[in-house]
């Protein structure tokens, strides 16, 4: 019922706001989850509608271009009511009170702000980005000047880690500054209601692959590289390496298994949960070497993916995010 008179309400908006000339149009943003209160355009009443998405209609110069799929509780493709007219609001474009971008200046407030580097974690998120096509501005953090360790970038994120995120267009039209990189592919994942399972059932199946890569495959990996290609590879006691190998074989054999007749972690659609886990299998087989030491020959299925994923024109880019000096 609730979105029959949601739907109601928009046709009228929409009637009332088909005569407007383009010059006098009112510019277009998506909603956050929150319920938004606006203005109605002329000849319509003032209007309260909470969960309602937008669709790919009149954008702003510079703001999102992906719009929300969905129904009035949940932003999903295919669903009864997906409104058809936008719902005009504004979005908050002043980021002055974050620290960050005393260091880092937005020269675009009104995008996504992202802080990071090429690595494996840091390009989850530029992959992503490009994947779902939403508008942002990328920073370099610089490991080699230290600046993970400066204020400005302890106070968007104190773990001192990348990437991190200052959206401007966070829930209930606030800036949202986010850190980690799984919590922020599954923030953006659910934002724009792409690379994530559809239905309860499939959302929670690919978060609990997105927590596979984030507990297991990310950090074992990475310590193979350390042990095979950085410090500890001069260790004459090779047990510490050989764990963290025999460990990064075991999780590609869970991989190899689960990729058995899928083409992708979740069958055939696209997810966070392959933008987590793939760019750490390139590294593991390219960037560390260590594709004889793990026996990388014995994981076709995992390959193929890899080969697949690697092709994806989105994922040519984003991995390439932001520029290495």
């Amino acid at each position: 019922m609730a979105c029959l008179i949601a739907e109601r309400i928009l046709t009228e908006i929409s009637t009332a706001s088909a005569a407007k000339s383009d010059s006098d149009a009112v510019k277009y943003l998506p909603l956050s989850p929150k319920a938004v209160e606006a203005p109605a355009p002329q000849g319509a009443s003032r209007f309260r509608l909470s969960r309602l998405s937008a669709q790919k209609l009149r954008w702003p110069e510079g703001v999102h271009r992906t719009a929300r799929q969905g129904s009035c509780g949940r932003y999903r493709a295919g669903t009864e009511c997906s409104p058809s007219v936008p719902i005009p609001t504004t979005l908050v474009t002043d980021l002055s009170d974050f620290p960050i971008t005393k260091k880092w200046p937005a020269k675009h407030p009104d995008r996504l702000q992202l802080y990071s580097l090429p690595t494996p974690n840091g390009v989850k998120i530029s992959i992503m980005l490009e994947e779902i096509g939403l508008p942002y501005e990328v920073h370099r953090v610089g490991f080699e000047s230290n600046d993970q360790l400066s204020p400005e970038f302890l106070s968007l994120n104190p773990n001192n880690k990348i990437p991190a995120i200052l959206d401007p267009d966070g829930p209930e039209g606030r800036p949202l500054p986010l850190f980690e990189s799984g919590a922020i592919l599954l923030y953006l994942a659910e934002k724009t209601g792409k690379c994530l399972a559809a239905g309860a059932a499939g959302r929670y199946e690919t978060i609990q692959w997105l927590m596979f890569q984030m507990g297991g495959i990310g950090p074992m990996f990475g310590q193979v590289g350390f042990f095979h290609k950085f410090a500890g590879k001069d260790y004459e006691d090779k047990r510490p390496r050989d764990r963290y190998v025999a460990e990064s074989k075991r999780l590609l054999h869970v991989l190899e298994r689960r990729l058995d007749q899928r083409a992708w972690i979740m069958g055939d659609e696209f997810t966070i949960a392959d933008i987590a886990s793939f760019p750490w299998v390139r590294n593991l087989v390219g960037f560390y070497e260590a594709a004889d030491l793990v026996e990388f020959q014995q994981f076709p299925n995992v390959r193929r993916t890899l080969d697949a994923f690697l092709a994806r024109p989105a994922v040519v880019r984003g991995l390439a995010i932001p520029a290495r000096d």
